[in-house]
């Protein structure tokens, strides 16, 4: 009876953490169109309580609209702006930060009540709680972050920015392997060759997604908007036009674009090689190598898509959230290898 309990509530903790994976990914998709509608910045001030609701009157609004015209956003670019189309740009940051909220709120009370309730399995409460930190630091992280675009220039720190992303990706990676154990067990290490090399492509994966974030940080998709060249030549010119030269591997837009394209060329042979490796695996681990494929593929289009059209805020948004597709795929398959499920199906 014991041990039936236990399944039971591994499994409704279980639900809810990829829900609130679910809910991360949302939150990812939803930040990329709000930086990608350049609405960033529309909120001047910081109001974890009060800011839930939007401005109520005429007169509140008025007033936040007052407040957005001291930033240099308002100075530099957008002078003259109309009310209107500040609520416009207001309404994505607000919506932003109010799913950040809610993301907060649906955390924290399955969390008390799992935890009053007795119903967190052995040794889970520590990492729920970790999470649950980790989770207000991003809002902390956030506002770090718009900062940087409130004093001199209206645009954000490129580092800031990639920190901001990738602590929410860590998180979603976190809520999906804590989830997964829960519905099927513990994962445990392994030295296999299929494992080194999911632990391969895990890193590889994390380069890319850092230099992603790079390329939206510097605005890089919106230079040479062709492929498989850019511009006329394959290497373009100015990688190397920063000193000292390490510099133009995170500051110098030409460069995080090329190493960007050359990253994902990387990962996919490394994802054909994977599907290729496990292709005599069990079942389920065929299905989930053919899964993260088939999100590799999807996103490779994505980005070429993107790239051609010169980052449009609806394919932008996709190629972001496919980001995460591709990461909760080869979350997946690891989860998957390391729980020792590579039964042959060779004849």
């Amino acid at each position: 009876m014991e041990k039936i309990a236990l399944n039971k509530n591994n499994k409704a903790v279980g639900i809810w953490l990829l829900f609130m994976a679910f809910m991360v990914f949302a939150m990812v998709i939803v930040g990329g169109a709000t930086r990608l509608t350049e609405s960033g910045l529309s909120m001047v001030n910081w109001n974890p309580v009060t800011g839930a609701l939007p401005p109520l009157g005429e007169e509140a609004w008025q007033k936040e609209f007052s407040d957005y015209k001291t930033s240099p956003e308002y100075r530099i670019k957008n002078a003259g702006m109309s009310l209107e189309d500040f609520k416009g740009i207001f309404y994505w940051e607000w919506g932003h930060r109010l799913l950040g909220r809610l993301i907060g709120v649906a955390f924290l009370i399955p969390f008390l009540w799992f935890w009053t309730r007795g119903q967190i399995p052995l040794g889970y409460k520590s990492k729920l709680l970790a999470l649950f930190f980790l989770g207000g630091s991003q809002g902390l992280l956030g506002w770090y972050m718009v900062m940087s675009g409130l004093v001199d220039e209206p645009a954000v720190s490129h580092y800031r920015l990639t920190a901001h992303l990738m602590l929410a990706l860590f998180i979603f990676a976190a809520l999906l392997w804590t989830a997964l154990s829960l519905l099927r067990g513990q994962a445990k290490g392994s030295k296999s060759d299929r494992d080194t090399l999911l632990n391969l492509a895990f890193i590889v994966l994390v380069v890319q997604l850092v230099m992603g974030a790079l390329v939206a940080g510097l605005k890089a998709g919106h230079i040479f908007n062709s492929w498989p060249l850019m511009g006329d030549t394959f290497v373009p010119d100015g990688m190397m036009g920063i000193e000292p030269w390490w510099r133009n591997l995170i500051d110098n837009a030409i460069t995080v674009q090329f190493d960007h394209r050359i990253g994902a060329y990387i990962f996919t042979l490394i994802t054909v090689i994977i599907i290729w490796k496990f292709r005599h695996a069990g079942k389920r681990l065929v299905g989930a190598s053919h899964m993260l494929g088939c999100a590799v593929l999807l996103q490779m289009l994505l980005g070429i898509v993107m790239l051609i059209k010169s980052v449009p805020v609806t394919w932008g948004t996709a190629h972001q959230g496919g980001g995460v597709l591709v990461l909760a795929a080869l979350i997946n398959l690891m989860h998957l290898s390391r729980r020792g499920e590579t039964n042959d199906i060779r004849k």
